[in-house]
């Protein structure tokens, strides 16, 4: 059985399934499952943090148990889906031991074209014939008596080439597996998730499921962040009329303001941070003229510090020396977030335009492909936050072509113009 879940932003799909009492990590059960993730800060960050927190709960029950131990256990039940898929490369019989699948961000996995390549590029196998869902599905479907795929689905979160959207998994079910079931939400056919035509095409047919409690409806993230993903969503796909609803909704609840000056944008998050509260900076991929800001997007971090280490480590997030792009904090959070907003994504003229830096200048992207993962990406890094967030869109260079005024004047005006106050 196949069933993919929607929900609102922060409705906890990530932790979707790891609370069935213990039997999800006894090998002896037949309920043993696997979460399995392709984002490799994502898994790295949910070892660490729930190998920390076993150490400190035992220690306080007076068990001792090292993070090395705490953590191999973890790693049982959470894998990148590369390891899921070497494994069950071995023994292309054998099923895998675990009879539940949940596959987080599922439109995310890859294509048939970009499967066969790494396939060919990074292991050898020449003549690898099947997309990322497939392979899957064809791993659990190994079993002689049972198993379930459960696919959590975010809408617009495609931000990398290859990734083959939610229409893949229906299509390996109806090419090679007629025998499974296909439970989904209904949520499906939103806009956001690239696949209505598709999925009201499976309505009425045999072995198709609707059901409304696939929605994960709540947010879990924070009542005052509810309506922040409808407000984004109407920013980026410049509906005056849904930008002035949720505006109304979250304006006097989650505090979103705008500056020009990244340093009053950091002592704003100070100001609105209480204790442990976290905070940074997070930025585009594509945000290569941040530099004369001290902000470099091709510098390496490590996001296991970056989120998890407290006010003393320079290298977390608390410090705002170091940043992370829309591939290191997506699926996860910040309590309050500054968002750096360069020349690649701008506004002009009354519609967004798209950019990359290549050399020495910026260059266009036509790609309808490309344009879709970089509005994605600002999506991305404008639904981080909990509590808050700041927007900086720093000023133009006179003497900076690649900086020039007019590509982040008309952003600044858009935002301001949405209703979005200036500190």
């Amino acid at each position: 059985m196949l069933c993919l879940v929607t929900g609102v932003p922060g409705a906890g799909k990530t932790l979707v399934g790891l609370n069935v009492a213990n039997k999800h990590t006894d090998p002896t059960s037949e309920l043993y499952s696997v979460y399995l993730s392709g984002n490799g800060p994502l898994v790295a960050i949910l070892h660490e943090a729930l190998a920390r927190d076993r150490v400190e709960r035992d220690r306080q029950n007076q068990i001792r148990t090292t993070k090395g131990e705490a953590r191999q256990a973890v790693k049982q039940f959470i894998q990148n889906v590369h390891h899921f898929r070497d494994t069950c490369l071995k023994d292309k019989d054998r099923p895998p031991i675990e009879h539940v699948a949940i596959f987080d961000e599922a439109q995310r996995a890859w294509n048939l074209e970009q499967s066969a390549s790494f396939m060919t590029r990074k292991k050898g196998v020449v003549g690898f014939n099947l997309s990322e869902p497939e392979f899957l599905i064809s791993c659990l479907d190994r079993h002689p008596d049972w198993a379930v795929v459960i696919g959590l689905v975010g809408g617009g979160q495609e931000i990398n080439t290859g990734e083959a959207g939610i229409v893949e998994w229906v299509h390996a079910i109806e090419r090679s597996f007629p025998g499974w079931q296909i439970h989904l939400s209904p949520q499906l056919t939103d806009s956001e998730y690239g696949a209505g035509a598709e999925i009201e095409r499976l309505k009425g047919k045999s072995g198709i499921v609707f059901n409304e409690d696939l929605h994960l409806s709540v947010s879990m993230r924070s009542f005052r962040a509810e309506h922040v993903a409808s407000w984004v969503k109407a920013l980026l796909d410049m509906d005056s009329a849904g930008i002035a609803k949720h505006w109304a909704a979250i304006r006097e609840k989650f505090p979103v303001v705008v500056t020009r000056d990244i340093q009053q944008a950091k002592q704003w998050l100070k100001t609105q941070a209480r204790g442990t509260e976290r905070y940074g900076l997070v930025v585009s991929s594509q945000a290569q003229r941040l530099k004369p800001h001290a902000i470099d997007v091709r510098t390496p971090i490590d996001p296991v510090h970056w989120f998890l280490d407290d006010h003393t480590d320079v290298r977390s997030s608390y410090y705002m020396e170091d940043v992370v792009t829309e591939f290191q904090v997506q699926g996860l959070e910040l309590d309050w977030a500054c968002v750096v907003w360069d020349g690649d994504f701008r506004w002009d003229g009354g519609r967004w335009t798209h950019h990359s830096f290549v050399g020495s200048r910026w260059q266009r992207i036509h790609k309808a492909e490309r344009q879709v993962y970089q509005k994605n990406a600002y999506r991305v890094l404008l639904t981080r936050a909990r509590q808050g967030m700041v927007i900086v869109v720093p000023e133009g260079a006179p003497d900076d072509p690649t900086r020039n005024a007019d590509f982040y004047d008309g952003t600044f005006n858009y935002l301001v113009g949405c209703g979005v106050p200036v500190i």
